[in-house]
Protein backbone atom coordinates (compact mmCIF):
# COMPACT_ATOMS: atom_id res chain seq x y z
CA UNK A 1 0.00 0.00 0.00
CA UNK A 2 2.88 2.33 0.80
CA UNK A 3 4.18 1.86 -2.75
CA UNK A 4 0.88 3.07 -4.20
CA UNK A 5 0.86 6.00 -1.82
CA UNK A 6 4.41 6.93 -2.73
CA UNK A 7 3.73 6.66 -6.47
CA UNK A 8 0.72 8.94 -6.11
CA UNK A 9 2.72 11.45 -4.05
CA UNK A 10 5.49 11.43 -6.65
CA UNK A 11 2.97 12.03 -9.44
CA UNK A 12 1.29 14.81 -7.47
CA UNK A 13 4.60 16.56 -6.81
CA UNK A 14 5.61 16.25 -10.46
CA UNK A 15 2.26 17.70 -11.57
CA UNK A 16 2.62 20.64 -9.17
CA UNK A 17 6.07 21.45 -10.55
CA UNK A 18 4.89 21.01 -14.15
CA UNK A 19 1.92 23.33 -13.66
CA UNK A 20 3.91 26.00 -11.81
CA UNK A 21 7.22 25.97 -13.68
CA UNK A 22 6.99 23.81 -16.79
CA UNK A 23 8.35 20.44 -17.84
CA UNK A 24 12.00 21.53 -17.74
CA UNK A 25 11.74 22.04 -13.97
CA UNK A 26 10.55 18.47 -13.37
CA UNK A 27 13.56 16.35 -12.42
CA UNK A 28 13.58 13.10 -10.52
CA UNK A 29 15.82 14.67 -7.86
CA UNK A 30 13.52 17.70 -7.44
CA UNK A 31 10.41 15.54 -7.25
CA UNK A 32 12.04 13.24 -4.71
CA UNK A 33 13.02 16.22 -2.55
CA UNK A 34 9.47 17.61 -2.69
CA UNK A 35 8.02 14.22 -1.70
CA UNK A 36 10.63 13.51 0.97
CA UNK A 37 12.03 10.33 -0.55
CA UNK A 38 15.37 9.46 -2.06
CA UNK A 39 15.86 10.02 -5.79
CA UNK A 40 16.21 6.25 -6.21
CA UNK A 41 12.74 5.78 -4.72
CA UNK A 42 11.24 7.68 -7.63
CA UNK A 43 12.82 5.20 -10.05
CA UNK A 44 11.10 2.30 -8.28
CA UNK A 45 7.78 3.79 -9.38
CA UNK A 46 8.71 5.51 -12.65
CA UNK A 47 11.58 4.19 -14.78
CA UNK A 48 12.63 7.66 -15.94
CA UNK A 49 11.64 11.30 -16.09
CA UNK A 50 9.85 10.89 -19.43
CA UNK A 51 7.64 8.11 -18.06
CA UNK A 52 6.79 10.22 -15.01
CA UNK A 53 5.94 13.26 -17.12
CA UNK A 54 3.89 11.20 -19.58
CA UNK A 55 1.94 9.55 -16.75
CA UNK A 56 1.29 12.89 -15.05
CA UNK A 57 0.32 14.70 -18.25
CA UNK A 58 -1.93 11.87 -19.46
CA UNK A 59 -3.75 11.82 -16.11
CA UNK A 60 -4.11 15.63 -16.07
CA UNK A 61 -5.46 15.71 -19.63
CA UNK A 62 -7.84 12.82 -18.91
CA UNK A 63 -9.21 14.72 -15.91
CA UNK A 64 -9.40 17.96 -17.87
CA UNK A 65 -11.17 16.34 -20.82
CA UNK A 66 -13.90 14.68 -18.74
CA UNK A 67 -16.07 17.77 -19.16
CA UNK A 68 -14.65 18.81 -22.53
CA UNK A 69 -17.39 19.48 -25.06
CA UNK A 70 -20.26 19.60 -22.58
CA UNK A 71 -20.88 23.34 -22.89
CA UNK A 72 -23.46 24.70 -25.25
CA UNK A 73 -26.34 22.93 -26.93
CA UNK A 74 -24.97 19.64 -28.32
CA UNK A 75 -27.60 19.65 -31.06
CA UNK A 76 -26.58 23.08 -32.41
CA UNK A 77 -23.29 23.20 -34.30
CA UNK A 78 -22.42 26.83 -33.50
CA UNK A 79 -23.26 26.45 -29.81
CA UNK A 80 -21.20 23.28 -29.42
CA UNK A 81 -18.23 24.79 -31.29
CA UNK A 82 -18.38 27.91 -29.10
CA UNK A 83 -18.34 25.72 -25.97
CA UNK A 84 -15.36 23.80 -27.30
CA UNK A 85 -13.54 27.09 -27.92
CA UNK A 86 -14.16 28.01 -24.28
CA UNK A 87 -12.84 24.60 -23.16
CA UNK A 88 -9.70 25.09 -25.25
CA UNK A 89 -9.08 28.61 -24.01
CA UNK A 90 -9.67 27.62 -20.38
CA UNK A 91 -7.01 24.93 -20.80
CA UNK A 92 -4.50 26.96 -22.81
CA UNK A 93 -4.75 30.06 -20.65
CA UNK A 94 -5.48 28.43 -17.29
CA UNK A 95 -2.74 25.79 -17.41
CA UNK A 96 -0.13 27.25 -19.78
CA UNK A 97 2.74 24.98 -18.74
CA UNK A 98 0.66 21.83 -19.09
CA UNK A 99 -0.64 23.13 -22.43
CA UNK A 100 2.91 23.75 -23.67
CA UNK A 101 4.05 20.28 -22.62
CA UNK A 102 1.06 18.47 -24.10
CA UNK A 103 0.59 20.53 -27.27
CA UNK A 104 3.84 22.11 -28.37
CA UNK A 105 6.83 20.35 -26.82
CA UNK A 106 8.52 17.53 -28.71
CA UNK A 107 8.13 14.35 -26.68
CA UNK A 108 8.01 10.60 -27.10
CA UNK A 109 4.52 9.16 -27.40
CA UNK A 110 2.91 12.43 -28.48
CA UNK A 111 -0.09 12.08 -30.76
CA UNK A 112 0.72 12.55 -34.43
CA UNK A 113 -1.26 13.94 -37.33
CA UNK A 114 -3.08 12.50 -39.23
CA UNK A 115 -3.66 8.99 -37.86
CA UNK A 116 -3.92 9.74 -34.13
CA UNK A 117 -6.18 12.70 -34.84
CA UNK A 118 -8.50 10.86 -37.22
CA UNK A 119 -9.03 7.93 -34.85
CA UNK A 120 -10.07 10.14 -31.94
CA UNK A 121 -6.86 9.50 -30.03
CA UNK A 122 -6.68 13.07 -28.81
CA UNK A 123 -9.19 13.95 -26.09
CA UNK A 124 -9.26 17.65 -26.95
CA UNK A 125 -9.17 17.50 -30.77
CA UNK A 126 -11.63 14.59 -30.97
CA UNK A 127 -14.71 16.53 -29.82
CA UNK A 128 -14.00 19.31 -32.34
CA UNK A 129 -13.59 16.69 -35.08
CA UNK A 130 -16.95 15.15 -34.09
CA UNK A 131 -18.55 18.61 -34.10
CA UNK A 132 -17.20 19.31 -37.58
CA UNK A 133 -18.58 15.99 -38.81
CA UNK A 134 -21.93 16.93 -37.21
CA UNK A 135 -21.81 20.33 -38.92
CA UNK A 136 -21.22 18.68 -42.30
CA UNK A 137 -24.06 16.20 -41.80
CA UNK A 138 -26.44 19.03 -40.86
CA UNK A 139 -25.33 21.31 -43.68
CA UNK A 140 -23.79 23.95 -41.42
CA UNK A 141 -20.45 23.29 -43.16
CA UNK A 142 -19.63 22.32 -46.74
CA UNK A 143 -18.83 18.65 -47.31
CA UNK A 144 -15.05 18.28 -47.19
CA UNK A 145 -12.36 16.30 -45.38
CA UNK A 146 -13.49 16.71 -41.74
CA UNK A 147 -9.98 16.22 -40.41
CA UNK A 148 -8.54 19.06 -42.47
CA UNK A 149 -11.56 21.27 -41.79
CA UNK A 150 -11.02 20.69 -38.06
CA UNK A 151 -7.42 21.83 -38.50
CA UNK A 152 -8.60 24.92 -40.39
CA UNK A 153 -10.87 25.82 -37.47
CA UNK A 154 -8.50 25.02 -34.59
CA UNK A 155 -5.06 26.04 -35.80
CA UNK A 156 -5.64 29.82 -35.96
CA UNK A 157 -6.63 29.86 -32.28
CA UNK A 158 -3.66 27.66 -31.38
CA UNK A 159 -1.35 30.04 -33.22
CA UNK A 160 -2.85 33.01 -31.40
CA UNK A 161 -2.30 31.22 -28.08
CA UNK A 162 1.37 30.71 -28.97
CA UNK A 163 1.71 34.43 -29.68
CA UNK A 164 -0.15 35.33 -26.48
CA UNK A 165 2.01 33.02 -24.35
CA UNK A 166 5.08 34.49 -26.01
CA UNK A 167 4.03 38.02 -25.03
CA UNK A 168 3.41 39.04 -28.64
CA UNK A 169 -0.26 39.93 -28.16
CA UNK A 170 -0.92 42.79 -25.76
CA UNK A 171 -4.55 42.24 -24.79
CA UNK A 172 -6.30 41.44 -21.56
CA UNK A 173 -7.33 37.79 -21.25
CA UNK A 174 -10.96 38.76 -21.87
CA UNK A 175 -10.07 40.67 -25.05
CA UNK A 176 -7.76 37.87 -26.17
CA UNK A 177 -10.54 35.30 -25.74
CA UNK A 178 -12.83 37.50 -27.83
CA UNK A 179 -10.15 37.75 -30.54
CA UNK A 180 -9.85 33.95 -30.63
CA UNK A 181 -13.62 33.53 -30.90
CA UNK A 182 -13.81 36.06 -33.75
CA UNK A 183 -10.97 34.28 -35.53
CA UNK A 184 -12.74 30.93 -35.22
CA UNK A 185 -15.98 32.50 -36.49
CA UNK A 186 -14.14 33.89 -39.53
CA UNK A 187 -12.65 30.48 -40.29
CA UNK A 188 -16.07 28.83 -40.00
CA UNK A 189 -17.67 31.48 -42.19
CA UNK A 190 -15.31 30.49 -45.00
CA UNK A 191 -16.30 26.84 -44.63
CA UNK A 192 -20.06 27.33 -44.90
CA UNK A 193 -21.98 26.12 -47.96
Amino acid sequence: MDGLGTAARIASAALSILLAEGAEAVTMRRVAADVGVTPMATYRHYPNREALLRTVADAAVAELSQDWGKRGDPAVFESRLDGLADDFLDFALGKPNLYAFVVTERREGAKRFPDDFRTGGTPTFGPVFETVEQGMREGALRADDPLEVTLAITMPAMGLVQLYHGGRIDLSEQDFRALCKRTIERAVRGLRP
